[in-house]
């Protein structure tokens, strides 16, 4: 199995999550290991738990890891259930936690896998391929406003609305069963000057499918807090996110997080026992160098942002 993996960004996460040699550390979104190995390097009495709901990436991993075993610990499952995760390894808190959040360059270059555009392959788009539901659930049983709707939200795609009646039309006749019948569905939809510009046509909706199909976002939004609470006093946190919607909650949760009294401020005395959680150690995200882009392209649109348990 060719597990390509360059990990993004690695030296700020790495200078970012502030190792302590003995501290136990989680990778909630393992891919290649290629963030992990490096964590992992630096323990001596450390743990690092990595999680990962794609079983590939597991068994990569173990692969990758092998020579610490002793200090490596592999979860099949997703990262929003951290915490029991934890609570089954016996462990209360931790000191840093890593994501990496998105598609990880494998899935895309796995062209059965459904995720690429550029490949054509079965409508599948799942991250944990022992679940049932899939893009072509999307696709072919939502409805033209539920399409409409993921495609302006997730995709940010401004012909949603013609894409998602284009997508109605097309499975009138026939199911849209691969990637390249949606690819030329999308085609048809986005008028030939739409086109010319902003890369593939069919990039957002791919994206935005897949958002839909492994609940990307609500499993962010819902991880934050918890993955905040469960760390010790000086844990880090820190997310790397690939598109402005990923990277808003980030920012909005952590602004949330960091704030110490959200009463109304003509309220005399504080009642609502909000306690400031986290402070934000990055004010503006951390973006990738210029060499590093040379590199691996696929790293121009990352942001990291750190915050740290108080």
């Amino acid at each position: 199995m060719d597990f390509k993996h360059v990990p993004v960004l690695l030296e700020e996460v790495i200078e970012g999550l502030n190792i302590k040699e003995d501290g136990i550390y989680v990778d909630g979104t393992l891919g290649g290991a290629g963030h992990s190995s490096e964590i992992v390097r630096r323990l001596t009495t450390g743990k690092l738990i990595g999680i990962d709901q794609d079983i590939d990436a597991i068994t990569k991993a173990k692969e990758v890891l092998k020579e610490y075993e002793g200090k490596v610990i592999l979860v099949h499952d997703n990262y929003v259930n951290i915490e029991s995760i934890l609570t089954d390894l016996g462990i209360e808190r931790v000191d840093g936690i890593l994501l990496d959040i998105g598609v990880s360059s494998y899935q895309l270059d796995q062209g059965e896998r459904g995720f690429s555009y550029n490949k054509d392959a079965q409508l599948d788009m799942r991250m944990d391929d022992t679940k049932d539901f899939t893009a072509w659930d999307v696709v072919n049983k939502y409805s033209q406003k539920d399409l409409e709707r993921i495609l302006w939200d997730y995709g940010e795609e401004r012909w949603a609305k013609r894409i998602a009646e284009f997508i109605v039309k097309e499975r009138k006749t026939k199911p849209i069963d691969t990637t390249f019948e949606l690819v030329e569905t999308i085609k048809k939809a986005i008028p030939k000057k739409g086109r010319m510009k902003g890369g593939h046509p069919a990039k957002r909706s791919f994206q935005a499918i897949r958002i839909e199909v492994n609940k990307e976002l609500d499993v962010l939004r819902k991880s934050i807090p918890t993955m905040c609470r469960l760390l010790n006093k000086g844990g880090r946190l820190s997310i790397i996110t690939f598109h402005s919607l990923e990277d808003r909650i980030v920012k909005e949760e952590f602004k949330e997080l960091s704030k110490d009294c959200i009463c109304p401020p003509e309220l005399p005395v504080c009642t609502c026992d909000k306690k400031k959680e986290i402070k934000i150690i990055t004010r503006k995200p951390i973006i990738p160098k210029e060499e590093e882009i040379e590199k691996n392209p696929r790293s121009r649109s990352a942001k990291l942002r750190i915050a740290e348990r108080v």
